[in-house]
């Protein structure tokens, strides 16, 4: 009899979660051994594109500008400095122990990436919930400071992942130690220990003691916090912790860290040359106009007079008045920038006012009156009368709204009468005055309004002083500059400024006539405050309700502009060109040229007998014969009277100014 066919007894039938689990498991591998893969390849990519030790070595990331003055002297150093490459067998144990202690505890032991250390981070992230922890290893920070930027995202995290692991392969640990030494920033723009060595302590790091060493490891977490440059008292505590954990770690015993006291470290002087910034911040926004060299280390040789300078920026703190800004700027005959202020603190305002602002100028501008009504033949002896003028609706006043009566030009100038420069500026045409502001090379807009001629449009102090400057070197422009040369580390020199001489501006009559006429304003009118004992010419402004106050003026060596108010515009109650700014400038000049045989002004006229002083160059100056005279309406020009008058003396001027 047959047996039946036996049946199998069916598999028990698993759960679905169990199934999940299971498929999950499965494809965490496949994705697991897939990322595996795409590591390996990534790095075997990354090694073969690392370049060799010779070119990290020689390869700093940015470019450093030192910017040094007229006598040489360091004015500013900006960008990475590096110090002398430090080989590993030179490097002091006490610094290598000290970085690995607080920056990578497991250096030697892990292959560029260290799974304790980002685990350990990535819950004390959690927990505070920020990022307050980095598990970076030396060899990740090496693999970002030479090829990565610092920004926190995930696809910038797995490169740098990936090049440490490639670096690991390349390169031996005392290798990788080497470059990071070599190569991390430290702070005050030191970057590797030898320059921080020798910024914070003043020697080369071969020397570094164990305190030292723990203040140079303890930067690297936080460079702008903890540098002795920017607080000393954070760099010693923190060098009390890298201490601490190099006990922990073995690196050192207990009573060697109590001898190491990072509480005696001396720390170098920083020198902070911060009134020179405006300065160097002017020069250095040049440099693209003048090289294309974007990574060699430049030295950048300027014009700038260090004894100068202190004495500037002295004037403007001990004049301007209290809750006002003040900015000066000094130019030799040559145009060369000796000393640049910008304001009362670089710190707590790096706004440059001696070239960005622009303010308005007041009777400063009436320069370019006179030297448009001296061009049309006029000189400074011709009378014209102080009286009442109106133009359409307007009736301009003087400050003191008196009238004086009959006046010679050199008198009025003087005296900054108000009604006379108007009456000029409408003889020889605004226009006029506005191209001859033009052609002393004010760039800002200009109204053409009758109140341009008492300087109703805005001006920059060094625009201004320039075409000050320019009558003091006889009319021939003297266009500030602030470079003489600029080189490479090594010497090359890539700019080289030319001892070419500038354009003509106007004829050396109309230099010395207005060198007449400004002469007399310092001796007997509204810039007396400004005299120093030896002869000088210059021009005060200023701006209704007292918001702005100005003076300018020169010896034969060198010219200055002092402008004073507020960045608001708001008045300042007793500001007047006359005043302030004119005691700035003669504390400055004082100590600018004392010292220095007193030379005469050059007011001697010399030239052509033309009435309208026509040179053969004339298109250099934009006009024709034709043009010369640029006449309105008369106002009243009377023939020259007798100068004997006892009404026109300085001291009957004084005393109708004064009354």
């Amino acid at each position: 009899m047959s047996r039946p066919p036996s049946r199998r007894s069916p598999a028990p039938q698993r759960s679905f979660p169990a199934r999940l689990l299971t498929g999950v498991l499965q494809a965490g591998l496949v994705v697991g051994l897939m990322g595996l893969i795409a590591l390996v390849i990534g790095v075997a990519i990354s090694y073969a594109g690392l370049p060799d030790y010779d070119t990290l070595q020689r390869s700093p990331n940015g470019q450093s500008i030192e910017v040094r003055a007229a006598d040489n002297s360091v004015l500013v150093s900006l960008g990475p400095s590096y110090g002398e490459w430090m080989p590993h067998e030179a490097i002091p144990d006490s610094m290598k122990n000290a970085i690995v202690a607080i920056e990578d505890k497991r250096f030697r032991m892990h292959p560029g990436v260290d799974p304790i250390g980002m685990s350990r981070s990535f819950v004390a992230n959690m927990q505070s919930g920020r990022k307050g922890q980095g598990g970076s290893t030396i060899t990740q920070q090496l693999a970002r400071n030479l090829f990565l930027t610092s920004t926190k995202t995930f696809a910038r995290k797995g490169r740098e992942i990936i090049l440490a692991l490639a670096l690991e392969r390349k390169f031996s640990k005392d290798a990788i130690l080497e470059l990071y030494l070599n190569r991390a920033y430290f702070g005050g723009g030191a970057y590797g220990i030898d320059a921080a060595s020798r910024k914070f302590f003043g020697h080369p790091a071969t020397r570094l003691s164990t305190a030292e060493a723990a203040i140079i490891a303890g930067l690297v977490q936080a460079p702008s916090r903890y540098a002795p440059s920017a607080n000393a008292d954070a760099a010693r505590r923190r060098a009390r912790t890298v201490l601490a954990v190099m006990v922990n770690t073995g690196a050192l015993s207990a009573a060697e860290a109590e001898a190491a006291d990072p509480l005696s470290v001396p720390f170098v002087g920083q020198s902070r040359q911060a009134g020179a910034r405006w300065f160097t911040d002017w020069v250095i926004g040049q440099l693209d106009e003048l090289i294309d060299e974007p990574f060699a280390p430049l030295q950048v040789r300027t014009t700038l007079d260090p004894r100068l300078q202190a004495a500037a920026e002295a004037a403007i703190a001990a004049e301007a008045p209290k809750g006002s800004e003040g900015a000066l700027l000094a130019v030799a005959r040559d145009g060369s920038v000796k000393a640049m202020v910008g304001g009362r603190d670089y710190v707590r305002s790096n706004y440059n006012r001696a070239v960005t602002a622009r303010r308005q100028p007041g009777s400063a501008f009436k320069l370019f009156v006179y030297a448009a009504a001296f061009e049309a033949g006029l000189t400074p002896e011709d009378v014209v009368e102080d009286k009442p003028i109106t133009i359409g609706t307007w009736s301009p006043r003087n400050f003191n709204r008196r009238f004086l009566g009959p006046l010679t030009l050199r008198q009025a100038c003087a005296q900054s009468t108000n009604t006379v420069a108007v009456a000029l500026a409408a003889q020889v045409g605004f226009d006029a005055v506005a191209d001859m502001a033009r052609r002393f090379g004010i760039t800002t807009p200009i109204d053409r309004r009758p109140a341009m001629a008492l300087g109703a449009s805005d001006v920059t102090l060094m625009e201004l002083t320039q075409s000050y400057a320019t009558v003091a070197n006889n009319g021939t422009e003297a266009r500030p500059f602030g470079i003489t040369r600029v080189s490479t580390g090594d010497g090359a020199i890539l700019y080289e400024r030319d001892n070419e001489s500038g354009r003509v501006v106007v004829a050396p009559v109309i230099a010395a006539r207005l060198t007449q006429v400004m002469q007399a304003a310092v001796e007997s009118g509204t810039g007396r405050a400004a005299q120093i004992g030896r002869p000088l010419a210059g021009k005060t402004g200023t701006t209704s309700s007292s918001k702005d106050g100005w003076f300018l003026g020169f010896t034969t060596s060198l010219t200055t502009g002092v402008w004073m108010g507020r960045d608001d515009a708001r008045a300042v109650p007793g500001l007047g060109g006359g005043l302030a700014p004119a005691r700035a400038f003669a504390q400055f000049m004082a100590r600018a040229v004392g010292g220095t045989p007193p030379e005469a002004l050059n007011t001697e006229i010399i030239g052509s007998d033309d009435p309208y002083l026509i040179e053969p160059d004339a298109e250099v100056y934009g006009l024709s014969p034709e043009d010369a005279p640029y006449q309105t309406e008369p106002y009243e020009v009377a023939p020259d009277p007798a100068l004997d008058n006892p009404r026109l003396d300085s001291e009957w001027l004084e005393r109708a100014v004064n009354q």
